[in-house]
């Protein structure tokens, strides 16, 4: 793959990760000095991470984690940051060899970041040399939320989904794109429906990998997918929803309580992962260590639970229903994602649906969890687009 030019413009500057060694070290030494909490009463995750579990994790990360992997595989990926609405956002640009490329905005969530995207901009931007068609190329733009990763964190209120839209919006344009399409999971869903519900006039269409299409009123009569889907939004916001609703309420407090522990940051973490992935058992079963620590570590270098915990704080009042859409929007559905909603509500809250997929497997995070998957399904519905 051909890194693309930098942008010319000036607004735009070339940016490389670089975590000074100095900061490896001194999260290897204070995993070394973790207090560990005493084990859980029950014998299974219904009271958080299980102890055996965080402290054979944590292990990994001491002993045998390596960083400077991840820094070597992120740096063959041009990166940037840009100034937009008086802050910073972090973001790579992969060009497409093929010059009728369609631009692609790739959104994550929480806990995710750019990394989630990584194993897709080779098959998205390359489709050729992953045995797909060249006219299913990409160009591909993976920016980094405010106030995660490598984006700048915000220092006052207001960075709500919509505010995000807008940037993103601003971004597509300060790249030059006058067609593009958005894609996102998590929180990205959430900043790629209040795109399509802004519809910037460039904006062609959509895909989602979790749709907010619950409908405002529920109805008293219930098919058993819809029973499932409300059992699946209890299940989401009670037994599941813990850090969620931290998150939403004090996120200043869990940056208290995280920003002084890699263990307590990896815990967090971990534990999201474990109850929203379509595993066999342990999230590592389907993420892999490594890829889990990736994720991890970047939270911690970048000092980001506080910071990226406010986008449950912003947007306290959202919900999972979603606003009425009228621009083509892809959906894939995967079976194990919590909550997992009927082909009928999403299909009467986004009027144009272009393509409907089902996945055989697959939880919450697509992106990590069955990234091949997911970038056919990115292929196929956002295919009619095209023409």
């Amino acid at each position: 793959m051909t890194a693309p030019t930098p942008p010319a413009s000036a607004l735009v500057r070339p940016f490389t990760v670089s975590i000074p060694d100095a900061e490896i070290d001194d999260v290897k030494q204070r995993l070394a000095r973790t207090r560990w909490p005493d084990p859980e009463t029950v014998n299974d995750w219904s009271q958080g991470v299980r102890l055996e579990n965080a402290r054979s994790l944590v292990d990994h990360w001491q002993h045998h984690y390596d960083w400077g992997r991840l820094e070597s595989a992120l740096r063959r990926f041009p990166q940037f940051l840009t100034e937009i609405d008086g802050l910073d956002i972090h973001f790579i640009h992969v060009k497409s060899e093929n010059p009728d490329a369609m631009p692609l905005i790739l959104t994550h969530g929480w806990p995710g970041s750019i990394l989630d995207f990584l194993k897709l901009i080779g098959p998205l931007t390359d489709p050729v040399s992953f045995g797909g068609d060249a006219a299913d190329s990409f160009d591909v733009v993976v920016p980094s939320l405010p106030g995660f990763g490598f984006s700048q964190k915000p220092t006052a209120t207001g960075w709500t989904v919509s505010r995000i839209a807008n940037a993103w919006g601003e971004l597509m344009k300060r790249l030059g794109y006058t067609k593009w399409a958005a894609q996102g999971g998590d929180w990205g869903a959430v900043v790629t429906t209040a795109l399509g519900a802004v519809r910037p006039e460039k904006l062609l269409g959509i895909h989602l990998n979790t749709q907010y299409a619950f409908p405002e009123r529920i109805p008293d009569a219930l098919s058993s997918e819809e029973r499932h889907a409300v059992e699946t939004l209890a299940l989401y916001a009670g037994d599941l929803g813990g850090s969620n609703h931290l998150q939403g309420t004090k996120p200043e407090t869990v940056g208290f309580a995280l920003a002084d522990s890699p263990a307590g940051q990896a815990a967090w973490i971990y534990e999201k992962f474990q109850s929203k992935t379509d595993n066999h058992g342990l999230a590592e079963d389907v993420l892999g260590t490594d890829d889990m620590l990736d994720a991890i570590s970047l939270y911690w270098f970048t000092n980001s639970a506080a910071s990226s915990g406010r986008i449950y704080w912003e947007n306290r009042s959202a919900t999972f229903a979603g606003p009425k859409l009228t621009l083509p929007v892809a959906v894939t559905v995967f079976p194990k994602d919590i909550p997992l909603l009927p082909r009928s509500w999403i299909e009467d809250t986004y009027s144009n649906v272009i393509h409907y997929g089902e996945a055989d497997r697959g939880g919450h995070f697509a992106a990590l969890e069955q990234p091949e998957i997911l970038v056919r399904e990115i292929r196929t519905g956002l295919r009619p687009l095209r023409s």
